[in-house]
């Protein structure tokens, strides 16, 4: 016997924050549970840590109950989620760097650009696609994937997060940043450019990993 539905399945996530913004605090736990491992895996990639993840997604919920009232009805809510997840992100990433004088944070470099668009990573990034080939040579071209995604500047890093591994439109992301669409654009160019510079995942035997393009970047 199939569990009884959700009744909050039928509102859609802009009804919840409208209602929720109107004093119907019973839907918050809906919301929450709908966003859950969304935005947790979205902290955990940004953050590169589950557990300082898993306390930024707490302070996310709190943020966004507390904000509840500067939700605008009818105002998109995916990305209004990601943006009070984001700045919440960015301030714990921020006292940790403050906790750990000694590592070095990467910025931004404004001349991290090339106007070459080819290379195998690149082309990953661009179209790839679910396959059910090799799985364990899937895992490992994820795996270089992920960390060279992980050693990008972290401007640039949040672009391709957003974009690519969250599946945000452009604007959307921009809104997120809170800058505008062109800057985005200009940074997931300057990032891909960067990843195809530094993309170095031979396969063990030699052989270029292009046959592997496919493997998506989950």
């Amino acid at each position: 016997m199939s569990a009884p539905r959700d009744p909050t399945d039928r509102h859609s996530d802009e009804e919840l924050l409208a209602r929720i913004r109107r004093g119907d605090h019973a839907l918050f736990g809906p919301l929450v549970r709908r966003y859950e491992r969304e935005l947790y895996g979205y902290l955990r990639r940004y953050i590169g840590d589950p557990d300082l993840a898993a306390d930024v997604f707490q302070n996310t919920c709190v943020a966004v109950f507390t904000k509840i009232k500067q939700y605008e009805p009818g105002r998109p809510a995916r990305p209004w989620l990601y943006t009070i997840a984001t700045n919440q992100a960015i301030d714990a990433m921020r006292r940790r760097a403050r906790r750990k004088e000694g590592k070095n944070v990467p910025l931004l470099a404004d001349d991290d650009r090339s106007d070459e668009s080819g290379g195998s990573l690149f082309d990953l990034l661009e179209h790839a696609g679910p396959d059910p080939g090799d799985v364990v040579e899937g895992a490992e071209l994820r795996q270089l994937v992920r960390a060279a995604v992980d050693a990008l500047p972290d401007l640039l890093r949040q672009v391709v997060i957003l974009t690519y591994f969250q599946g945000l439109k452009y604007q959307d992301a921009a809104d997120i940043l809170g800058v505008p669409l062109g800057t985005v654009k200009s940074r997931l160019h300057a990032a891909l450019a960067k990843l195809t510079e530094n993309w170095t995942g031979p396969r063990a035997d030699g052989e270029p990993v292009e046959a592997e393009q496919r493997a998506w970047m989950k």
